[in-house]
């Protein structure tokens, strides 16, 4: 007979805080060698799943009798990926726990006031590279299915873990969860909820961005500052052009009624982020300059019809560019007598689309409920950082929810850590999500 919810909380009990900080320390120990920023920076992978394996495979059918089917997949050398299985009696449910990412971004030791690649603790903060992203998620992920090996309780759904490699980086392609879908290898947890382990703050993250990183060059005349008017201005042009970009992006683009049901911090945004020209002196109008940004882009608007829109604005404000506003009496983007033009050229890079999780699917109800049971309420956020991967997953037919249990204010950031007591919660809320699939 299958165990009933209470008997599963009981089964699976409390976290194990030495076992955990004991595989985490060893975990924030490879975090130098898993920095992902190619094609400096390559991660070895290996060296965590290694960790993850030695607390595993004692309870696998390859080592230990079982109960835990563990298959490392690796699609390129020393950069593997883990699926552990936990064998339910009901075929067809399941549940997953997905996007425990097994590299981190990069940490200059310089700027930290503590070692970003040993794990060192005061008080409840366990700090390091990866404590919140997301290496702290691996442990926990590792200790509940660890638990389950122990313990092996009768359930009816089968729980699913998968540790990836390559997520904080998209250089590199076909070598973590975008290659295990294409292989087949997910398919099964289309069957059941699928819990994404890589956000903060232990409330469901029910939306994020997509994103359009775009670089606009502009191309002026370049010529002694003090006779301006026999220049074009790139720069000058730059600002005016941009601010006209900016005005039709908010016209065509404004805050979608959706935006609030779903609690985003902020509407889409389309913003410069970075400016550069070729160099020279301050008494020398340059010939060319670039401005790059990004547009951050709530699920509800469509990543392609941005890119198509903002192509049309630039088209038109080089039709057009004799119409555009200058900055005083001899600015100008046309030399009608030298038959020259002031021109934008715009230029997209690698684009990510946003998510907006369903929130009428069992799996965000029990997700709630399970948060709201531990944390003592639940308050479901959206954010316009974008989380690459899900939105994939979510287009292939996975009911895709998001949560986690590091820390958003030390997310990516300098003297990055968690809290145990966080992550004692969060060990719960697995705990209460794979006893409710059990009613």
């Amino acid at each position: 007979m299958a165990s009933s919810s209470a008997h599963v909380k009981e089964t699976l009990g409390e976290l194990n805080k030495e076992s955990f900080v004991s595989l985490l320390s060893k975990l924030i120990g490879e975090a130098k060698y898993v920095q992902n920023n190619p094609p400096d920076l390559i991660p070895e992978e290996d060296r965590v799943v290694k960790h993850v394996l030695d607390s595993l495979l004692p309870y696998s059918t390859t080592k230990g009798g079982g109960p835990l089917i563990v298959n490392h997949v690796t699609y390129y050398q020393g950069r593997g990926n883990i699926i552990v299985e936990y064998p339910g009696t009901v075929p067809g449910n399941v549940l997953s726990f997905v996007g425990c990412h097994m590299d981190v971004v990069t940490a200059n030791p310089n700027d930290w006031e503590f070692d970003p690649f040993s794990l060192s603790i005061d008080g409840d903060k366990l700090r390091g590279r990866g404590t919140t992203d997301c290496l702290g998620h691996v442990a926990l992920v590792t200790e509940l299915m660890k638990r389950l090996g122990e313990t092996k309780p009768k359930l009816k759904s089968t729980v699913v873990a998968v540790f990836i490699a390559n997520e904080e980086n998209s250089a590199i392609s076909g070598v973590g969860v975008d290659a295990l879908v294409k292989d087949g290898l997910l398919n099964k947890l289309k069957d059941g909820p699928l819990f994404w382990i890589d956000t903060a703050d232990k409330q469901p993250c029910v939306g994020t961005g997509g994103m359009i990183p775009w670089k606009l060059k502009v191309t002026g005349k370049l010529f002694h500052s003090g006779l301006a008017h026999k220049a074009i201005n790139p720069l000058e042009l730059a600002m005016e052009a941009l601010k006209e970009i900016q005005s039709r992006f908010y016209r065509d683009f404004p805050p979608h009624p959706k935006e609030q049901v779903y609690g985003f911090a902020t509407p889409s945004t389309m913003k410069p982020t970075q400016w550069s020209y070729p160099g020279g002196g301050i008494n020398q109008i340059p010939a060319e300059c670039t401005i790059s940004g990004d547009v951050r882009l709530t699920p509800f608007y469509n990543v392609k019809d941005v890119m198509s829109k903002l192509q049309e604005y630039v088209d038109d404000i080089n039709e057009n560019v004799d119409k555009l506003d200058s900055c005083g009496p001899v600015s100008k983007y046309v030399l009608p007598d030298e038959n020259l033009r002031g021109s934008l050229t715009l230029s997209f890079d690698e684009t990510m689309s946003g998510v907006a999780c369903d929130l009428n699917s069992r799996g965000f109800h029990v997700l709630c409920k399970a948060t709201e049971e531990v944390v003592g309420h639940v308050k479901p956020y959206s954010i316009t950082g974008s989380l690459p991967l899900i939105r994939e997953l979510q287009d292939e037919g996975f009911d895709v929810q998001t949560s986690g249990y590091g820390l958003m204010a030390t997310y990516h950031a300098k003297n990055e850590y968690c809290l145990l007591s966080d992550m004692c919660q969060g060990y719960q809320v697995f705990v209460r999500i794979i006893s409710q699939l059990e009613d």
